[in-house]
C-alpha cells in the first residue's frame, strides 16, 4: 500500500487568524485513477491569506473547506499516473484543488501544465501566479507607474510585495517599502533593492515614511489598510494612484495596535488630492492580461531582472504551523511547502 498523508480541517478558526489545531493529520491508502482521470503527486503547496476565508463557515470568496475534508490550496504536482489524453505521466501540473495530501485525483480541467520556460517550477505559485500578477495589473493598469515617480508598496516583503518592488525598480521609480517587523528593514534595501523601507510599528513611522518620500507618493499598493493607509494619504500627491490589493490589518492578530480610519477621512483625502482609487481582483482580468503578464514575468525571471524571493517550509505535516505563523509575519517573500521531490 502506497500510505498518503493528508491534513483535513477540523475546526473553523476561532480567532482572528486560523491557528495549527484547526487541522488533523491521518494517513490513508494513495488512491488509483479511473478512466478519465489523474494522478498527481503533490510537490509545492502554496500558504497565502486568502485560505482563512476558504476556511471559515461562510466564505465572500468561494465555497468553504468542508470539515473532515482535505485542505485546497494552490500546489504543483507530478504527474505519477494518467488516464486522461491531456496529460501524461512525468507532467509537472499547477492548480487549485484539495492538495493537502501526497497523492490527489484533481479535477483534470483545473490543471494546467507548467510552461518548459520555467526553470523553478515553485515560481509557478507565487511570481508567475496570483501574487506576481496582483503586482503587475497594479503597476501597469490600475495605478500605471512611470519613470522618476516615487512608489511605496505595503508588506513589502511579502509575496506580491516583494514582486511588486522590482517591478517599480525596473520602471525606473523610486520605491518605498512598508513592513511590520524591524529585521524586514535591512531584507527589503539589501537583498530587493528598495531605496527605503520603514517598519509602520515604530512610533515614529509617520516621520520615518515622509523623511523617506521628500518628494511625496505618487502610487501606493496598499495591503495592510487601517492605521497605515492614514498616514501615507497625508504623504500623497496631487493626482496620486492607490491600487487595494489586501487589508492585512483585518487579519492582525493584535488588535491592540490597530487604529481604524474613518470613511469621512478617507473621502476628503480622496477629494481633496484628487485621488484614483481602484479595487483589485486579480481574476477579474484573467482572460484578457495573465498570459501576457506570464510571458513577461517568465522573461524577467530568466534574465534575472526579477528574484522571486521564496520562504520554503519541508514536510507536509509542518503547514498547519506555517499556515498559523505566516499571520504573525514569521516568514518573508513566497510562503512554500515542500511536499516532495
Amino acid at each position: 500500500m502506497t500510505v498518503n498523508q493528508q491534513v483535513l480541517l477540523t475546526e473553523r478558526p476561532r480567532y482572528i487568524t486560523p491557528t495549527a489545531n484547526c487541522f488533523t493529520i491521518q494517513e490513508s491508502e494513495a488512491p488509483s485513477p479511473a478512466a478519465g482521470e489523474v494522478l498527481v503527486k503533490t510537490i509545492w503547496l502554496s500558504l497565502d491569506p486568502y485560505l482563512h476565508s476558504r476556511m471559515q463557515r461562510t466564505s465572500d470568496q468561494a465555497r468553504p473547506v468542508k470539515l473532515g475534508g482535505v485542505m485546497l490550496g494552490l500546489a504543483a504536482g507530478r504527474v505519477v499516473e494518467s488516464k486522461h489524453d491531456g496529460f501524461q505521466a512525468g507532467d509537472i501540473v499547477y492548480g487549485v484543488w484539495n492538495n493537502w495530501q501526497d497523492f490527489s485525483l484533481p479535477d483534470p480541467g483545473k490543471l494546467r501544465k507548467v510552461d518548459p520556460r520555467v526553470k523553478q517550477p515553485s515560481h509557478v505559485l507565487g511570481a508567475l501566479n496570483v501574487a506576481g500578477f496582483a503586482a503587475y495589473l497594479a503597476l501597469y493598469d490600475l495605478s500605471p507607474a512611470k519613470a522618476g515617480e516615487t512608489v511605496v508598496i505595503g508588506t513589502a516583503t511579502g509575496a506580491l510585495g516583494q514582486i511588486a518592488g522590482q517591478i517599480a525598480k525596473n520602471l525606473g521609480c523610486r520605491v518605498v517599502g512598508i513592513v511590520g517587523h524591524r529585521d524586514k528593514v535591512g531584507l527589503a534595501t539589501e537583498k530587493l533593492g528598495y531605496d527605503a523601507c520603514v517598519n509602520y510599528r515604530d512610533k515614529s513611522f509617520a516621520t520615518n515614511l515622509a523623511e523617506a518620500c521628500p518628494d511625496g507618493i505618487d502610487v501606493y499598493l496598499d495591503t495592510i489598510g487601517g492605521h497605515v493607509t492614514q498616514v501615507v494619504l497625508s504623504c500623497l500627491n496631487l493626482n496620486a494612484r492607490i491600487s487595494v490589493c489586501g487589508m492585512m490589518s483585518q487579519l492582525d492578530s493584535d488588535k491592540s495596535r490597530q487604529k481604524l480610519m474613518s470613511a469621512d477621512v478617507l473621502l476628503k483625502e480622496t477629494m481633496s488630492r484628487r485621488l484614483s482609487i481602484r479595487g483589485l481582483i486579480s481574476m477579474d482580468f484573467f482572460d484578457d492580461r495573465f498570459k501576457d503578464f506570464q510571458n513577461d514575468m517568465i522573461d524577467w525571471i530568466n534574465s534575472g531582472t526579477v528574484k522571486p524571493l521564496e520562504d520554503v517550509v519541508e514536510g507536509l505535516e509542518n503547514a498547519p504551523a506555517a499556515l498559523q505563523d505566516m499571520f504573525s509575519g514569521k516568514h518573508t517573500g513566497k510562503l512554500i511547502v515542500k511536499v516532495g521531490n
